[in-house]
């Protein structure tokens, strides 16, 4: 067993776990399950470090592919008054996390592919579908 970690994959934890969490939090709609999927994608990085390529999609995999199928009876911001929380809440699992790695994780429709392990054209009609019911919810939101 390691004593210390390795500097380089310190460096790059600290650079990624703000904005990480962040969008795992708008993704899973919770705190503590954003902090726990975040912490164990650091930790299966950890454990292959030397051994991967890109480093940045081996996480988002672990942090983002486990929404896509685990949520479907929970609902996100159970209790938020926020009409950006509340929209999100409105859009299914997939399109949320589909929206939020589009939007603000700001990567492509074929990032975004690579990533799920879905189709571009899947990918494409989900970010669609999701920011005209985005956006249609806040505009609810607004008149209310």
């Amino acid at each position: 067993m390691l004593d210390t970690v390795d500097p380089e994959f310190a460096s790059y934890v600290d650079a990624r776990q703000g904005r990480w969490l962040r969008t795992a939090y708008l993704v899973y709609g919770e705190l503590e399950r954003a902090e726990h999927t975040l912490l164990h994608a650091f930790t299966r990085l950890s454990l292959h470090w030397p051994k991967v390529d890109d480093p940045d999609v081996f996480v988002q995999r672990l942090l983002y592919q486990p929404a896509l199928t685990r949520w479907s009876r929970v609902r996100p911001f159970p209790e938020t008054e926020d009409p950006v929380e509340q929209a999100l809440a409105d859009l299914t699992p997939t399109q949320r996390t589909v929206l939020v790695l589009l939007h603000l994780e700001e990567l492509t429709e074929f990032e975004v592919a690579d990533v799920l392990t879905m189709s571009h054209t899947a990918v494409h009609a989900q970010g669609l579908s999701a920011f005209e019911r985005f956006r249609r919810a806040i505009a609810a939101g607004e008149t209310r």
